[in-house]
């Protein structure tokens, strides 16, 4: 027989769907090393119907996963991985995205609402395209703003206007980030919708929900369940009773019925009924930083992460009870292993523009080619030269959660080029994630010693020195960066009735890392984070929407 027919033995394989803000991925790893074995990924099309709105086609979510699903396994093949080790699916996915579908037709009823990048201030733009002599492309913000009418007429019937209302449950400020707010929107402007909803016809869920509905058989005996970490995402979930709360739901309008119902993120869920995978059992579900504080192993209370994606994610986990946030914060459910497990709780701290800001730079601006052109100009300068970069292109996230707030750059001279500017937003993601770390070491009472760190932007070795230097502290990023994948396996294979990987400290195997030491002493990390708060203090209060009366000279 020749050796190209032999399929290699790898002991049970553990797979992990990974839906993102514009792409979707499948990714097979050895439960016995972590190692990431083969990996398919699929982009997806977002359409905008309108300023300040961003949608994605739900069946087209689906669709990807298939492709990813078949694509990988045919990568396997040709590797001569047998596909039959393949024992367990995880579900990791971008938390807020809403869709709502019809549960006998198992059509979308509208559009999946969700965050990407949008519509910037044209001011600023056009400041900048004077100052840089360069075309300016399609604006671009952070997050769908369509639900900002909806948040404002919620707040106005709170008492006292406080935003905080509900956090006592949820965790959770009353914004626009968080799908019950989305749902509430759909079901006032979407006929579709509020007709589903009174016919008892409707299902909502975030797109964890609809993928394993359909993947698990859809109108044909689907299964309607998310986890904890994305129902304490919603605003309808009480994080102390672990279910969907009465009263939460009374204050949004929401029937109970359409919600999934809540599980662990490690159970089997249900099992997949076609492609490749048929018959493989869908037992893992975690929110996507909830998947990456998994992927890095910090399951002891202090230990946290950051996400270097398209915006910036702080997680701190609290342990086994949720700590309030006096500092801007959320709390938010970290994990749940199984049935029987305690929850785990974490702060979180979401910075809004982070891998936007290169994106930003590279189509707006046209002032760099690639993300490695990010590094190598700001290298060629190692300053900003007094330049401060605040990119609140849709306001201010984690610890200020201020909308009125629009990015800004100030400090800037006759001597300012566009290699400062290139070291003013990298500056920026990490002074923003300074920030967040001291609300996290305030609330905790326990400084931060190190911080582990993933996303694709960590690959930035000036990036990973910054971040060292400005937070005073080391910077820790594992060898093997497909964290928030891994983590959605982990949980899979664990699941009862898998039980292939081992989450025993003991048994949980060394992953290697690079370790980033501050370089520069703390009075000038100081200096330059003062100077940073004082530009952000600049960007506050820019933008409302109540009417702008311009007196007549």
């Amino acid at each position: 027989m020749a050796a190209s027919s032999h399929r290699i033995m790898l002991g049970p394989l553990v797979a992990a769907i990974d839906q993102g803000t514009s792409s979707t991925r499948f990714l097979v790893f050895n439960s016995k090393t972590s190692e990431l074995l083969s990996h398919h990924q699929v982009e997806i099309k977002q359409s905008f119907p309108k300023e300040g709105w961003v949608e994605e086609d739900p069946k087209e979510i689906l669709q990807s996963v298939y492709e990813c699903m078949e694509r990988t396994c045919e990568k396997l093949t040709q590797l001569n991985i047998d596909i039959s080790n393949i024992k367990a699916i995880g579900v990791t996915n971008q938390r807020e995205t809403t869709i709502v579908w019809d549960k006998e037709t198992g059509e979308p009823l509208y559009n999946a609402i969700g965050k990407v990048l949008q519509v910037c201030s044209a001011v600023l733009l056009s400041i900048i395209t004077q100052l840089f002599s360069v075309s300016v492309a399609e604006h671009l913000l952070w997050l769908d703003l369509r639900t900002q009418s909806t948040v404002e007429h919620l707040i106005n019937k709170t008492p006292g206007r406080n935003k905080n209302h509900l956090k006592h449950k949820t965790g959770l400020p009353i914004s626009t980030y968080f799908s019950a707010v989305k749902l509430r929107w759909l079901m006032d402007n979407v006929d579709e919708v509020r007709e589903a909803v009174v016919s008892h016809r409707a299902m909502f869920g975030t797109v964890d929900s609809w993928l394993i509905w359909c993947l698990t058989g859809g109108k044909s005996g689907g299964v309607h369940c998310t986890d904890v970490t994305n129902a304490s995402r919603t605003m309808l979930f009480n994080i102390h009773t672990m279910d969907w709360d009465p009263e939460l739901c009374k204050y949004f309008g929401i029937p109970m019925e359409v919600l999934p119902r809540v599980r662990s993120s490690s159970e089997i869920y249900g099992l997949m009924k076609s492609g490749a995978l048929s018959g493989i059992p869908i037992s893992g579900c975690l929110g996507d930083q909830s998947a990456a504080l998994v992927g890095q192993m910090c399951f002891q209370d202090g230990q946290a992460k950051n996400t270097y994606g398209t915006g910036c994610f702080l997680l701190r986990n609290t342990g086994s009870k949720p700590v309030m946030s006096d500092h801007g914060l959320l709390t938010t459910v970290a994990y749940k292993l199984g049935r029987d497990k305690p929850a785990c709780y974490a702060l979180e701290g979401s910075v809004a523009i982070a891998g936007a800001v290169v994106r930003w730079l590279q189509d707006n601006l046209g002032i760099i080619g690639s993300s490695e052109e990010l590094e190598k100009l700001a290298a060629s300068v190692g300053t900003s030269y007094g330049c401060y970069f605040v990119p609140a292109f849709s306001g201010l996230y984690a610890p200020y959660w201020e909308p009125s707030a629009r990015g800004i750059i100030c400090g800037l001279t006759q001597f300012t080029n566009k290699s400062h500017l290139a070291f003013a937003a990298l500056e920026a993601v990490c002074f923003q994630t300074r920030e967040i770390m001291d609300a996290m070491n305030q609330d905790s009472g326990i400084p931060l010693t190190q911080l582990q760190v993933d996303g694709g932007m960590t690959s930035n070795r000036l990036l990973m020195q910054l971040q060292a230097d400005i937070l005073c502290i080391p910077v820790v990023k594992p060898s093997m960066p497909e964290t928030t994948a891994l983590g959605a396996a982990m949980a899979a294979g664990a699941a009862e009735g898998v039980s292939v990987w081992s989450l025993n400290p003991e048994d949980l195997s060394e992953v290697t890392s690079e370790k980033f030491e501050p370089q520069i002493n703390t009075e000038e990390s100081e200096f330059r984070y003062a100077r940073w708060k004082k530009a952000v203090q600049k960007s506050m209060n820019w933008e409302t929407t109540e009417p702008v009366c311009i007196p007549c000279p």
